[in-house]
């Protein structure tokens, strides 16, 4: 079993590792950029008439939210003139031109994402107590039901992350990569580069989708053991 749980941890999280490794390697700022990912971001917005969008620095991390209409960026995308952040800035825009095109994809996630999260959250809380309440009854009926219930928030989640690929691939392929193309906001021969940045920002929730997976691999073993 603990082989069986190092395969599947080092093919979860490797994902996870080349994602961070990618926006890593591309970090460094390229004296002849234009401009930061900040004002990047603003210029696009401009450019593409998204009304009532703005751009804010954030700690939790680079995304798009559609309630507030707000595109934030990383302090370090938000002042970097790096391939990262020109790609990381133009990826977040591409979302906020999905939402002003009406994008159906995005406004269901949108629309799923605070029940799916807070679904989540709760099963994490009732696996927790699954044990607590097994060993008060000494019953296993409880348990397995608590458990069930558990896991089901979790699976919700991940087939969240999962149905998020399609537009998360749109923001960066379909969004993002035409226009720094188009509009040479990046050297050409560093066009390579910056598609490795943008399926990485694609893949994001593929790897977060493997995360919950895991957790729900491991948290069943624990409950089908008592």
């Amino acid at each position: 079993m603990i082989w069986l749980i190092t395969v599947l941890a080092l093919l979860v999280f490797t994902p996870s590792l080349w994602v961070r490794w990618v926006m890593k390697r591309y970090a460094n700022d390229i004296a002849d950029m234009p401009g930061t990912g900040g004002e990047l971001a603003k210029h696009l917005i401009e450019r593409f008439e998204l009304k009532g969008v703005e751009v804010e620095i954030t700690e939790l991390g680079d995304h798009y939210d559609p309630q507030s209409k707000m595109v934030r960026l990383s302090e370090e995308n938000w002042y970097g003139k790096s391939l990262t952040a020109v790609a990381i800035a133009a990826h977040e825009v591409g979302h906020a031109i999905q939402h002003e095109q009406n994008d159906a994809r995005l406004s269901a996630r949108t629309k799923l994402v605070p029940i799916v999260n807070f679904l989540g959250q709760l099963s994490v809380g009732v696996m927790a107590v699954a044990p607590i309440i097994g060993l008060l009854t000494r019953h296993p009926v409880p348990v397995l039901l608590i458990g069930v219930v558990g896991l089901s928030g979790l699976l919700l989640r991940m087939l969240l992350h999962l149905v998020t690929l399609p537009t998360e691939w749109d923001a960066s392929f379909g969004k993002a990569m035409p226009i720094l193309r188009q509009g040479n906001y990046i050297p050409r021969d560093q066009e390579f580069a910056v598609k490795r940045i943008l399926r990485a920002a694609a893949f994001t929730y593929v790897a977060a989708a493997l995360a919950d997976a895991f957790n729900l691999f491991r948290w069943a073993a624990i409950l089908l053991r008592r």
